[in-house]
C-alpha cells in the first residue's frame, strides 16, 4: 500500500531545489521525442544552448522575451499568493496593449514627455479592471475567478480583434487587422542599439525587487500570505480579508496589463491580435516553478524565455519541430507540481495507515 504522509517541516534547501529538479526532468522527459525524430538529444540541447546564450543577439532575444514572462509571472505569483487564482493574465495583457495603442497611437495632445508614462499608466490600469471584475465576483457572489478569469480571456481577445477590425484599424495597413502604430513620444527606449531588449525588462526587474520586499518586509506583503495560508483565521485576526484580496487582485492584473504594454511599446509599435504566443499562460507556469517568490520568478522567467527562444533556433538548424519549447513548458509546470507534492508529503510502501502509531 503507497500512502503519502505530511512532513513535519519542510527544509529550505528542498523547497529551492524542487523547481531545479523539475526543470532537469523534463528536460529529460522532452528528450524522449527528440530521440524519436531521429535527431540527436545531445545536440538538439546544445543547439537551444547556443540559441539562447551563444551570441549577443541571441541574449538580446532571451531578455525580450523574458520581459512579458516576467510580467506575467509576477501576476500570476502575486495572485497565487492570496488564494486568488488569475488565469486571465494573457486577457489582461491584450487589455494593456489596447489601452497603451488608444493612448500612445497620437490622437492626444499632450505637453513633451508626458505621452510615454500615461501610457504605461493606462496599460497598466486596463489591465486591473479586467480583474477587478472576477475579483468583485469572487468575494461579493463566490463565483470561480477560476472560470471567470479564463473565459475573459476570450470575450477580451474577441474585443480586441473587434476593435482592430473596426474604430482603432489602421487606415495605412492596406487591409490588415493591426491598430494605428505608437508615435516615437510613446515607445519604450531600447537598451542596446539595433537590438529587441527594451527598457521594459528594467521596469519588470524594478517590479519583481518592490514586490518581493513588499511580500516580505511589509505589513500589507504579511495580510496577503496570512490570506492564502487561512482566511477565516487572518478575518478572525483583524485582517480585511475582502479589501486585501481586491488590492492583489488590481496588482495582478496591473502587472499583466504592463506585459502588454511593454510588448506594443517596447517591441512592435502596434496591436494586432497575436501579439502574444501565450505570455499570460506562461505566466502560470514561471510563477510555479519559482515557487511563488517574486525574485524567483524572474529566474523562471529566464529559463522559460530560454526554452522559447533556444528551441526556434534549435528547429531551424536540425529540422525539429519548436513545439518542443510547448512540450517543455507544460512538462515543467507537471513536474513542478509533483515535485511539490514530495517537498510536502513523505511517500510511505507497506502497511497500513491504521497500523501505525499516531
Amino acid at each position: 500500500m503507497i500512502r503519502f504522509e505530511p512532513r513535519q517541516s519542510v527544509s529550505p534547501v528542498r523547497i529551492a531545489a524542487a523547481p531545479i529538479i523539475a526543470a532537469v526532468l523534463a528536460l529529460a522527459i522532452a528528450a524522449i521525442p527528440i530521440w524519436a525524430a531521429g535527431a540527436s538529444v545531445f545536440n538538439a540541447y546544445l543547439l537551444m544552448y547556443k540559441g539562447a546564450l551563444g551570441s549577443t543577439f541571441a541574449v538580446s532575444e532571451l531578455l525580450a522575451r523574458a520581459t512579458p514572462l516576467i510580467l506575467t509571472g509576477l501576476a500570476a505569483a502575486i495572485a497565487f499568493r492570496a488564494k486568488l487564482w488569475n488565469i486571465g493574465a494573457e486577457g489582461q495583457l491584450y487589455a494593456g496593449a489596447l489601452a497603451a495603442v488608444a493612448v500612445g497611437s497620437g490622437h492626444l495632445a499632450l505637453p513633451p514627455g508626458t505621452l510615454l508614462p500615461l501610457v504605461i499608466i493606462a496599460g497598466a490600469a486596463a489591465g486591473a479592471l479586467m480583474m477587478l471584475v472576477p475579483t468583485l465576483l469572487r468575494v461579493r457572489l463566490g463565483a470561480d475567478e477560476v472560470v471567470t478569469t479564463l473565459l475573459l480571456n476570450f470575450v477580451i481577445l474577441l474585443f480586441v480583434q473587434m476593435m482592430l477590425e473596426g474604430p482603432m484599424k489602421d487606415p495605412l495597413g492596406m487591409g490588415w487587422p493591426q491598430s494605428e502604430p505608437i508615435v516615437d513620444a510613446a515607445v519604450l527606449p531600447k537598451l542596446v542599439e539595433r537590438m529587441r531588449v527594451h527598457s521594459g525588462l528594467v521596469v519588470a526587474l524594478v517590479l519583481a525587487i518592490a514586490a518581493h520586499i513588499v511580500l516580505k518586509r511589509t505589513v500589507w506583503g504579511f495580510e496577503i500570505r496570512a490570506v492564502g495560508e487561512n482566511p477565516a483565521a487572518a478575518r478572525h485576526a483583524g485582517i480585511p480579508v475582502t479589501a486585501t484580496i481586491v488590492r492583489v487582485g488590481l496588482i495582478s492584473g496591473a502587472f499583466a496589463g504592463l506585459a502588454g504594454v511593454g510588448e506594443v511599446a517596447g517591441l512592435k509599435g502596434y496591436l494586432t491580435a497575436d501579439l502574444s504566443p501565450g505570455f499570460g499562460y506562461a505566466g502560470i507556469v514561471v510563477a510555479m516553478l519559482a515557487g511563488l517568490s517574486p525574485l524567483g520568478v524572474v529566474l523562471a522567467a529566464l529559463f522559460i524565455a530560454g526554452i522559447f527562444v533556444g528551441a526556434d533556433s534549435m528547429s531551424r538548424a536540425i529540422g525539429v519541430s519548436n513545439y518542443l519549447a510547448d512540450l517543455i513548458v507544460a512538462l515543467s509546470l507537471l513536474c513542478v507540481l509533483v515535485s511539490g507534492l514530495f517537498v510536502r508529503f513523505r511517500m510511505r510502501v507497506g502497511g497500513s495507515a491504521s497500523a501505525e502509531k499516531p
